[in-house]
């Protein structure tokens, strides 16, 4: 049973959504419905905050790394590379 719900949104936030549900072959009201699903599922209730969204799951573990890396290393690595 669907019902009807009346939301107070930004005006350039609705314009957005709406080219990006066009670009995606959904109506706006299916991408909230989506979000709101994801966001109350018995799963992410019980991981809190920190539970990833579907794009980044599915990418979760493409990339091998050997041993420890630490990340801040990594970034001040490449920051100085790009800069200096």
């Amino acid at each position: 049973m669907y019902t009807k719900l009346t939301l107070n949104i930004d005006q350039n936030v609705i314009e957005n959504a709406k080219k990006y549900a066009k670009h995606q072959k959904v109506s706006v009201s299916k991408l909230v419905e989506e979000y709101l699903s994801s966001i109350s599922s018995p799963a992410n209730k019980k991981a809190g905050h920190n539970s990833l969204g579907p794009i980044t799951k599915e990418l979760v573990g493409i990339i091998k790394v050997k041993g420890k890396m630490d990340y801040k290393e990594l970034l001040t690595g490449a920051l100085m590379e790009k800069y200096i």
